[in-house]
């Protein structure tokens, strides 16, 4: 029995002393083996070295668009001097016709072939021939257009067609990769890529309605009315318009925000046009200069200026000098959010405005009238 134990107690003492440091050094090597091998770049890379796949999910349902209208002209310089016209009372004076062309892009809406593009785009063209990525060719016809948000919808009649694929407005970010596709100056479709520099961009005096995407994806002449997708390739604008002192892309462009083009493009084909909600108010909005005339201390909203005779702001009760701050609960933050909140409100929909009157706060119950074609709200 002493003889087993101690040649146990002896094999034990070699696994101690000799088994268990190969075993951990083995341990040890493959651990550093693992450290230091060359990590996957594909599994770690933050950077994206293609957009192939979004530009292939999106570039079907960007087109060109042509235009023509035929214009009058004097047949001669000297005749548009106003003393030489007199001279000749007018008669004996000679016209001709003139054809003008532009260009621009659309993106496909629908697969029964709805197209929307910018308004100056089509705007007075006599004739519209679209253009599509797989070049088939017909010529649009104009199913209503948008003057204050520069938006139209075109038709055409074609089969097998690819629309856009919308992407969720409120996933739009500062700072997310962006691609512009459309026909600058005439050469066929061309991809830009940037990024979303800035949203909800206002007061440029450009159009009526105004919220845009500003991105510093190059958008130049015949962009207008072309797609800006997000890096999957789904539509989050419509390329519309660049900032330039020089006709070319600084680096400054706007799409419209695809909510707002959604909503137009329902309204346009459902009425002919776009029906918006109207207050008869003109307002202003709160900024240090407005709260310093108006003697008012932080506080964010609209100031009535004005106040259209029997509108439904004057039947509610409300008057100049009161301050919008809430419609329906929810803080009108600036007079753009508002008036765009306004607008999109169907005529005929009671909404609740809470304004400030000698700095009490009231709740009024409106009925939101229809817009007539003015530039009042």
């Amino acid at each position: 029995m002493s003889i087993k134990r101690s040649s146990q107690s002896h094999r034990k003492n070699m696994i101690r002393n000799y088994i268990w440091p190969v075993l951990t050094g083995l341990l040890l090597a493959a651990l550093l083996l693992q450290l230091n091998r060359e990590p996957s770049t594909q599994a770690v890379s933050p950077f994206v070295t293609s957009y192939a796949d979004a530009v292939q999910v999106a570039l079907p349902s960007v087109v060109n668009i042509y235009t023509s209208r035929t214009v009058q002209v004097e047949s001669h310089p000297l005749l548009k001097d106003p003393v030489f016209k007199r001279f000749l009372n007018n008669n004996g004076i000679r016209q001709r016709d003139k054809i003008e062309r532009s260009l621009g892009s659309g993106v496909i809406i629908s697969s029964n072939g709805y197209v929307l593009t910018n308004n100056h785009v089509i705007n007075e063209a006599d004739r519209i021939r679209v253009l599509l990525a797989d070049g088939r060719e017909r010529l649009a016809t104009v199913i209503g257009s948008d003057a204050p948000t520069d938006l139209a919808v075109l038709k055409i009649d074609l089969d097998n067609l690819t629309p856009a694929i919308f992407a969720n407005p409120k996933t739009i970010r500062i700072g997310d990769v962006v691609l512009a596709i459309g026909n600058p100056y005439g050469i066929g479709q061309t991809v830009t890529q940037g990024i979303v520099s800035a949203t909800g961009r206002h007061g440029l005096q450009i159009n009526t309605y105004e919220k845009y995407i500003q991105t510093d994806a190059a958008i130049n002449t015949g962009n207008s009315g072309g797609a800006l997708v997000n890096a999957y390739g789904e539509l989050i604008g419509i390329n519309s318009g660049l900032y330039s002192k020089t006709g070319g892309s600084n680096g400054i462009g706007f799409a419209i925000p695809i909510d707002i083009a959604s909503y137009v493009f329902e309204n346009i084909v459902e009425h002919g046009k776009v029906v918006r909600g109207w207050l008869g108010i003109s307002a202003e909005e709160i900024t240090p200069s407005v709260a310093e005339a108006f003697n008012l201390k932080a506080l964010r909203g609209l100031v009535l200026t004005d106040i259209e005779t029997n509108g439904p702001a004057e039947k509610a009760g409300l008057q100049i000098g009161d301050i919008i701050t809430h419609i329906d609960n929810t803080s009108v933050g600036n007079g753009n959010i508002g008036m765009h909140k306004i607008a999109q409100t169907k005529p005929g929909t009671t909404i609740n405005i809470r304004a400030m009157r000698k700095g009490d706060a009231q709740d009024f119950l409106v009925e939101i009238g229809l817009r007539p074609n003015k530039k009042s709200d």
